[in-house]
Protein backbone atom coordinates (compact mmCIF):
# COMPACT_ATOMS: atom_id res chain seq x y z
CA UNK A 1 0.00 0.00 0.00
CA UNK A 2 2.78 2.24 0.33
CA UNK A 3 3.22 3.28 -3.05
CA UNK A 4 -0.18 4.32 -3.26
CA UNK A 5 0.34 6.40 -0.46
CA UNK A 6 3.74 8.44 -1.58
CA UNK A 7 4.87 10.18 -4.77
CA UNK A 8 8.12 11.04 -5.74
CA UNK A 9 9.29 14.35 -7.68
CA UNK A 10 12.45 16.07 -8.25
CA UNK A 11 14.12 18.91 -6.07
CA UNK A 12 16.62 21.41 -5.71
CA UNK A 13 17.99 20.43 -1.92
CA UNK A 14 19.82 23.95 -0.48
CA UNK A 15 22.56 23.66 1.97
CA UNK A 16 24.33 26.74 2.91
CA UNK A 17 25.53 28.28 -0.32
CA UNK A 18 25.23 24.46 -1.99
CA UNK A 19 22.31 23.03 -4.22
CA UNK A 20 22.04 19.85 -6.07
CA UNK A 21 19.67 18.32 -8.05
CA UNK A 22 17.34 15.27 -5.66
CA UNK A 23 14.63 13.71 -4.95
CA UNK A 24 11.97 13.88 -2.53
CA UNK A 25 8.69 11.66 -1.35
CA UNK A 26 5.80 13.31 -0.80
CA UNK A 27 2.38 12.15 0.55
CA UNK A 28 -0.21 12.01 -1.85
CA UNK A 29 -3.26 14.24 -1.16
CA UNK A 30 -6.29 13.22 -3.75
CA UNK A 31 -9.85 13.74 -3.41
CA UNK A 32 -12.57 11.12 -2.05
CA UNK A 33 -15.86 11.55 -2.86
CA UNK A 34 -18.35 9.26 0.00
CA UNK A 35 -21.92 8.66 -1.66
CA UNK A 36 -24.88 6.71 0.27
CA UNK A 37 -26.94 4.06 -1.27
CA UNK A 38 -30.37 3.27 1.01
CA UNK A 39 -33.93 3.06 0.28
CA UNK A 40 -36.38 5.86 1.07
CA UNK A 41 -38.49 3.35 0.01
CA UNK A 42 -37.09 3.76 -3.73
CA UNK A 43 -33.51 3.43 -4.23
CA UNK A 44 -31.43 7.11 -3.65
CA UNK A 45 -28.42 7.81 -3.91
CA UNK A 46 -27.03 10.60 -2.47
CA UNK A 47 -23.21 12.58 -2.70
CA UNK A 48 -22.83 13.20 0.83
CA UNK A 49 -19.25 13.97 1.32
CA UNK A 50 -15.93 15.04 -0.51
CA UNK A 51 -12.98 14.97 1.65
CA UNK A 52 -8.90 15.04 0.99
CA UNK A 53 -7.10 12.28 2.41
CA UNK A 54 -4.27 10.03 1.35
CA UNK A 55 -4.82 6.94 -0.87
CA UNK A 56 -5.44 3.46 1.31
CA UNK A 57 -8.17 2.45 3.27
CA UNK A 58 -10.71 4.01 2.05
CA UNK A 59 -13.22 1.94 3.06
CA UNK A 60 -12.47 2.31 7.08
CA UNK A 61 -12.68 6.02 6.22
CA UNK A 62 -16.03 6.18 4.91
CA UNK A 63 -17.54 3.74 7.56
CA UNK A 64 -15.60 5.78 10.41
CA UNK A 65 -16.70 9.13 8.71
CA UNK A 66 -20.26 7.76 8.58
CA UNK A 67 -20.31 6.44 11.83
CA UNK A 68 -18.59 9.14 14.15
CA UNK A 69 -20.52 11.85 12.21
CA UNK A 70 -23.35 9.79 13.47
CA UNK A 71 -25.21 8.87 9.98
CA UNK A 72 -24.81 5.47 11.20
CA UNK A 73 -25.00 3.38 14.65
CA UNK A 74 -24.07 -0.33 13.26
CA UNK A 75 -22.01 -1.80 10.89
CA UNK A 76 -25.00 -4.38 10.36
CA UNK A 77 -26.38 -1.41 9.14
CA UNK A 78 -23.99 -1.52 5.67
CA UNK A 79 -24.75 -4.38 2.61
CA UNK A 80 -22.16 -3.13 0.84
CA UNK A 81 -18.61 -0.99 0.17
CA UNK A 82 -17.76 -0.71 -3.28
CA UNK A 83 -15.61 1.57 -4.99
CA UNK A 84 -17.72 2.13 -8.30
CA UNK A 85 -14.73 4.62 -9.89
CA UNK A 86 -11.31 5.83 -8.87
CA UNK A 87 -11.96 7.91 -5.97
CA UNK A 88 -15.04 7.33 -5.23
CA UNK A 89 -16.48 4.69 -2.44
CA UNK A 90 -20.38 3.92 -2.51
CA UNK A 91 -21.83 2.90 0.74
CA UNK A 92 -24.59 0.76 0.13
CA UNK A 93 -27.10 0.15 2.92
CA UNK A 94 -29.17 -2.82 4.02
CA UNK A 95 -32.79 -2.93 2.74
CA UNK A 96 -34.71 -0.98 5.91
CA UNK A 97 -31.51 0.91 7.25
CA UNK A 98 -32.23 4.26 7.35
CA UNK A 99 -29.40 6.69 7.82
CA UNK A 100 -29.51 9.96 9.96
CA UNK A 101 -28.91 12.49 7.67
CA UNK A 102 -30.00 15.68 9.97
CA UNK A 103 -26.69 16.42 10.62
CA UNK A 104 -26.07 16.11 6.90
CA UNK A 105 -27.34 19.34 5.56
CA UNK A 106 -24.83 20.93 6.22
CA UNK A 107 -21.23 21.27 3.72
CA UNK A 108 -19.72 18.23 3.93
CA UNK A 109 -16.27 19.27 1.47
CA UNK A 110 -13.90 18.33 3.98
CA UNK A 111 -10.15 19.57 3.63
CA UNK A 112 -6.56 17.69 5.00
CA UNK A 113 -6.39 20.23 7.38
CA UNK A 114 -9.90 21.73 8.46
CA UNK A 115 -11.59 18.47 9.28
CA UNK A 116 -15.13 19.37 8.46
CA UNK A 117 -16.16 22.30 7.53
CA UNK A 118 -19.42 24.39 7.01
CA UNK A 119 -20.68 23.36 10.88
CA UNK A 120 -22.58 26.50 11.42
CA UNK A 121 -22.73 25.87 15.17
CA UNK A 122 -21.30 23.65 18.53
CA UNK A 123 -24.86 21.79 18.59
CA UNK A 124 -24.81 21.24 14.88
CA UNK A 125 -21.16 19.58 15.37
CA UNK A 126 -21.74 17.79 18.98
CA UNK A 127 -22.84 14.23 18.61
CA UNK A 128 -24.13 11.48 21.41
CA UNK A 129 -22.31 8.20 21.80
CA UNK A 130 -23.80 5.00 22.22
CA UNK A 131 -21.49 4.08 24.49
CA UNK A 132 -21.27 7.27 27.18
CA UNK A 133 -22.87 4.94 30.40
CA UNK A 134 -20.16 1.54 29.68
CA UNK A 135 -18.69 0.97 33.13
CA UNK A 136 -16.14 2.50 33.65
CA UNK A 137 -12.62 0.53 35.14
CA UNK A 138 -9.74 1.61 33.13
CA UNK A 139 -6.38 2.94 34.89
CA UNK A 140 -3.10 3.83 32.71
CA UNK A 141 0.29 4.30 34.06
CA UNK A 142 1.91 7.42 33.86
CA UNK A 143 4.93 5.45 32.64
CA UNK A 144 3.57 4.23 30.02
CA UNK A 145 2.34 7.79 28.12
CA UNK A 146 5.94 8.77 28.45
CA UNK A 147 6.94 5.69 25.74
CA UNK A 148 3.72 6.07 23.13
CA UNK A 149 5.56 8.91 21.19
CA UNK A 150 8.42 6.44 20.95
CA UNK A 151 6.35 3.30 20.10
CA UNK A 152 4.13 4.99 17.75
CA UNK A 153 7.34 6.28 15.68
CA UNK A 154 8.29 2.82 15.70
CA UNK A 155 5.13 1.86 13.50
CA UNK A 156 4.88 4.90 11.15
CA UNK A 157 5.58 3.40 7.74
CA UNK A 158 4.44 6.49 5.54
CA UNK A 159 5.47 9.05 7.88
CA UNK A 160 9.23 7.61 8.05
CA UNK A 161 9.42 7.82 4.28
CA UNK A 162 7.62 11.56 3.83
CA UNK A 163 7.08 13.10 7.36
CA UNK A 164 4.14 14.58 6.24
CA UNK A 165 1.59 12.36 7.64
CA UNK A 166 -0.60 12.57 10.67
CA UNK A 167 -0.78 9.28 12.52
CA UNK A 168 -3.96 8.01 15.07
CA UNK A 169 -2.82 4.64 16.85
CA UNK A 170 -4.17 2.55 19.65
CA UNK A 171 -2.17 0.97 22.06
CA UNK A 172 -3.39 -1.54 25.32
CA UNK A 173 -2.55 -0.54 29.26
CA UNK A 174 0.68 -2.51 28.83
CA UNK A 175 1.73 -0.19 25.86
CA UNK A 176 0.98 -3.30 22.99
CA UNK A 177 0.31 -1.89 19.45
CA UNK A 178 -3.03 -2.27 18.24
CA UNK A 179 -3.44 -0.91 15.29
CA UNK A 180 -2.83 2.35 13.31
CA UNK A 181 -4.08 4.86 10.51
CA UNK A 182 -2.20 7.83 8.74
CA UNK A 183 -3.22 10.13 6.39
CA UNK A 184 -2.74 14.05 5.47
CA UNK A 185 -5.97 14.59 7.21
CA UNK A 186 -5.53 13.83 10.96
CA UNK A 187 -9.15 13.62 11.22
CA UNK A 188 -9.26 10.98 8.09
CA UNK A 189 -6.19 8.93 10.01
CA UNK A 190 -8.79 8.77 13.16
CA UNK A 191 -11.50 7.63 10.57
CA UNK A 192 -9.70 5.01 8.90
CA UNK A 193 -8.82 3.96 12.66
CA UNK A 194 -12.51 3.75 14.28
CA UNK A 195 -14.10 2.93 10.48
CA UNK A 196 -11.56 -0.59 11.02
CA UNK A 197 -12.83 -1.38 14.31
CA UNK A 198 -16.38 -0.39 13.62
CA UNK A 199 -16.51 -2.87 10.33
CA UNK A 200 -15.17 -5.65 12.40
CA UNK A 201 -17.43 -5.03 15.82
CA UNK A 202 -14.89 -4.11 18.24
CA UNK A 203 -16.98 -0.84 19.68
CA UNK A 204 -16.59 0.38 22.08
CA UNK A 205 -12.40 1.05 22.58
CA UNK A 206 -13.40 1.74 26.18
CA UNK A 207 -10.37 -0.07 27.12
CA UNK A 208 -7.43 1.21 24.92
CA UNK A 209 -5.95 4.56 24.69
CA UNK A 210 -5.90 6.47 21.70
CA UNK A 211 -2.34 8.40 20.66
CA UNK A 212 -2.58 11.53 18.25
CA UNK A 213 0.33 12.58 16.67
CA UNK A 214 -0.10 16.17 16.59
CA UNK A 215 -3.16 18.34 18.29
CA UNK A 216 -5.78 17.43 19.91
CA UNK A 217 -8.83 19.67 17.87
CA UNK A 218 -12.68 19.27 19.35
CA UNK A 219 -13.68 17.04 16.46
CA UNK A 220 -11.15 14.06 17.10
CA UNK A 221 -12.45 14.38 20.78
CA UNK A 222 -15.71 13.86 19.30
CA UNK A 223 -14.98 10.97 17.02
CA UNK A 224 -13.48 9.27 19.94
CA UNK A 225 -15.88 9.75 22.41
CA UNK A 226 -18.37 8.23 19.64
CA UNK A 227 -16.09 5.37 19.19
CA UNK A 228 -16.20 4.73 23.39
CA UNK A 229 -12.86 6.04 23.66
CA UNK A 230 -11.92 7.31 27.37
CA UNK A 231 -8.07 8.40 27.34
CA UNK A 232 -6.73 10.06 24.42
CA UNK A 233 -3.09 11.16 24.35
CA UNK A 234 -1.45 13.84 22.26
CA UNK A 235 1.71 14.96 21.08
CA UNK A 236 0.45 18.48 20.88
CA UNK A 237 -1.69 20.56 21.97
CA UNK A 238 -5.35 20.46 22.55
CA UNK A 239 -7.88 23.19 21.56
CA UNK A 240 -9.78 24.87 24.32
CA UNK A 241 -13.34 22.98 22.56
CA UNK A 242 -11.46 20.14 22.53
CA UNK A 243 -11.12 20.27 26.88
CA UNK A 244 -13.96 21.35 26.97
CA UNK A 245 -16.05 18.53 25.43
CA UNK A 246 -13.19 16.10 27.18
CA UNK A 247 -14.37 17.45 30.12
CA UNK A 248 -18.09 17.05 29.28
CA UNK A 249 -17.82 13.27 28.21
CA UNK A 250 -15.63 12.87 31.03
CA UNK A 251 -12.80 11.73 29.02
CA UNK A 252 -8.89 11.83 29.85
CA UNK A 253 -6.90 14.12 27.99
CA UNK A 254 -3.42 14.41 27.61
CA UNK A 255 -1.09 16.83 25.92
CA UNK A 256 2.58 17.67 25.30
CA UNK A 257 3.62 14.03 25.52
CA UNK A 258 7.85 14.47 24.70
CA UNK A 259 10.77 14.17 26.79
CA UNK A 260 9.05 12.20 29.64
CA UNK A 261 6.87 15.01 29.92
CA UNK A 262 2.64 15.65 29.41
CA UNK A 263 0.29 17.88 30.22
CA UNK A 264 -3.09 16.27 32.23
CA UNK A 265 -5.90 18.26 30.46
CA UNK A 266 -9.43 16.24 32.01
CA UNK A 267 -9.56 13.16 33.72
CA UNK A 268 -6.39 12.81 35.24
CA UNK A 269 -8.13 10.32 37.98
CA UNK A 270 -7.27 7.71 35.53
CA UNK A 271 -3.73 8.27 35.37
CA UNK A 272 -1.10 6.50 37.94
CA UNK A 273 1.89 7.32 39.30
CA UNK A 274 3.90 5.01 41.03
CA UNK A 275 3.68 5.33 45.59
CA UNK A 276 5.43 8.38 46.84
CA UNK A 277 5.81 10.11 43.20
Amino acid sequence: MLKDCVAKTGIIRVSGCRQAVAEDVLAVEEPLEIRLLYHDPQPVLRKLSVTMRTPGHDADLAAGFLFTEGILQSNAQIEALTQPEENVIQVALVPGARPVLSRADRNFYTTSSCGVCGKSSIDAIRTVSAYAEQPDTLSVPAALLYRLPELLRAQQEVFESTGGLHASALFDTEGRFLDLREDVGRHNALDKLIGAAFRVQRLPLDQVILLLSGRASFELVQKAAMAGIRVVAAVGAPSSLAVALAEEQGMTLAGFLREERFNIYTGGHRITFPAGA
